[in-house]
């Protein structure tokens, strides 16, 4: 095994990792506390993508991009919370995933009419464009570890947000009891617009800090949102610390199982077949996980308490 290669790839583990944490988080939060099925979550982190282009193009700035952007993502979460979820909260799951399901097709042909089907991108900021030197011939895109900073600094806010403030409290209740928190006189509706806003907040981030790397394209959300369903599935609904372990572990298995399979398995069969069942191992690795976890532990490897 090559050891560059493998300390490459556990960054590159780490930064989808962190990108799918970014978007589990508020996936997680909407249905432990809502028990609300969103399928349409990845259109937020399609959109951060999107709003961060456009903003670019406006001020030629970056940061002020992001913040634009932030506050675009924010917005328009909470527009669809107020027009189409709010009125889905009662109904049960069969009518959120129908509803946002249409709302998936809907914003990505919208997007296509506003941005247009070409893919887009969005330039690395000049002062992180370049290549960090982890070894001697190594080379690592600087960017790439400014995107492990980030997410990692935006999990410990948000741990700080979860565990040490009254609004934190609140949603940690809701994700345990939601019928007794709205019983003891807390505005549970209002709970429900903050914990929306705050997961279309950071899916958005999690779109703005790809932009860069990925062509920004209608239904980049798609894909996401199946890694997404399943770091929740592993790491407990409702559970923050769960979705940061369970994305960080799918990440970086999708990853090191997608560059070393093939050598893995050439150990114990020959090279010939290695290459042939690698590559469909390999991305069958993280359903495999999910699938271990919900026969040993079916609410998760972290659940909220309560669940």
């Amino acid at each position: 095994m090559n050891t560059a290669l493998f300390i490459v790839q556990v960054l590159n583990g780490l930064q989808l990792g962190i990108l799918l944490f970014l978007i589990a988080a508020g996936l997680t939060l909407v249905f432990g506390v809502m028990n609300f099925i969103n399928l349409a979550h990845g259109v937020q982190y399609m959109l951060g993508a999107y709003f961060a282009v456009t903003f670019y193009d406006l001020t030629q700035n970056f940061i002020a991009a992001t913040v634009l952007a932030l506050l675009a993502a924010l917005a328009f979460g909470l527009l669809l919370e107020l027009v189409v979820f709010r009125r889905l909260y009662d109904r049960d799951h069969l009518d959120h995933v129908i509803a946002t399901f249409g709302i998936i097709l809907f914003l990505n042909h919208g997007v296509k009419l506003v941005w247009g089907a070409a893919p887009l991108s969005l330039p690395i900021p000049e002062a992180v464009s370049g290549s960090v030197r982890l070894t001697d011939g190594l080379l690592y895109p600087l960017w790439r570890l400014f995107i492990i900073a980030a997410g990692l600094a935006t999990a410990g806010l948000l741990y700080v947000l979860i565990a040490h403030t009254r609004t934190g409290m609140l949603i940690r209740a809701g994700a345990s009891h939601a019928a007794m928190v709205s019983a003891l006189g807390v505005n549970i509706r209002r709970l429900f617009t903050i914990v929306f806003g705050l997961g279309a907040m950071l899916a958005g981030f999690a779109g703005i800090m790809i932009a860069p790397i990925l062509s920004v394209e209608p239904g980049m959300g798609d894909t996401v949102l199946i890694l997404a369903f399943v770091v929740i599935v592993i790491g407990g609904i409702g559970s923050v610390r769960g979705a940061f372990l369970g994305a960080l572990v799918i990440g970086l298995v999708d990853t090191l199982g997608r560059s070393f399979s093939v050598d893995a398995l050439r150990l114990v069969i020959g090279p010939s077949p290695a290459r042939t069942i690698g590559p469909a191992l390999a991305s069958m690795l993280i359903y495999l996980l999910m699938a271990l976890v919900l026969y040993f532990r079916p609410t998760g490897l972290f659940p909220a308490k309560g669940r």
